[in-house]
């Protein structure tokens, strides 16, 4: 294992962690979770709410284990549009401004797109199942793309912001 492979299991042990535990923290407040979902214009929000914690708690699991690394950062880069869409873009770039800016988003966000195009490194399930190299490079990237039209698709059918007149 190199300082490449090292750097790697770092990076993908504290984003996959980050994500497990913001997930967890969705799961255990799951009624509070849900009104929050719909209070900023998600139909369904208890069914959004256990989407989300499903999400980030099986894509953090998996990016810790480097295990399916393109699939789970396709998760993490998929739930962090759709946070960075429905309530920190219009808020600006720092996280400590007014409504909450989108740099903790997408910095989570881009990180995972650049784990599923990297791979997971040689300390990792990917690695030793020997798909690493199948699952990287374009086609990891392919695989966020797919990842952000399921985001898409998501904020069609179920976010419903209110307008203002």
């Amino acid at each position: 294992m190199d300082t490449v492979d090292i750097g790697l299991l770092i990076i993908r042990s504290w984003v996959g962690l980050v994500i497990l535990l913001h997930g967890v923290n969705h799961a255990r407040g799951l009624d509070g979770t849900a009104n929050w979902f719909e209070s900023i214009g998600f139909r369904s929000a208890r069914l959004q709410a256990i989407n989300s914690a499903v999400v980030e708690i099986g894509a953090g699991a998996m990016l810790i284990l480097g295990l399916g690394t393109s699939l789970a950062a396709a998760g993490i880069f998929a739930t962090m549009f759709v946070a960075f869409w429905t309530v920190h873009r219009t808020n600006g770039f720092f996280i400590f401004r007014p409504g909450e800016g989108y740099e903790y988003v997408s910095t989570l966000g881009l990180v995972a797109v650049g784990l599923a195009i990297t791979g997971p490194g040689s300390a990792s399930l990917d690695s030793a199942l020997d798909i690493a190299e199948t699952l990287d490079g374009w086609v990891g990237a392919l695989i966020v793309g797919a990842g952000l039209a399921g985001a898409f698709g998501l904020l069609t059918i179920f976010w419903k912001p209110e307008t203002t007149s």
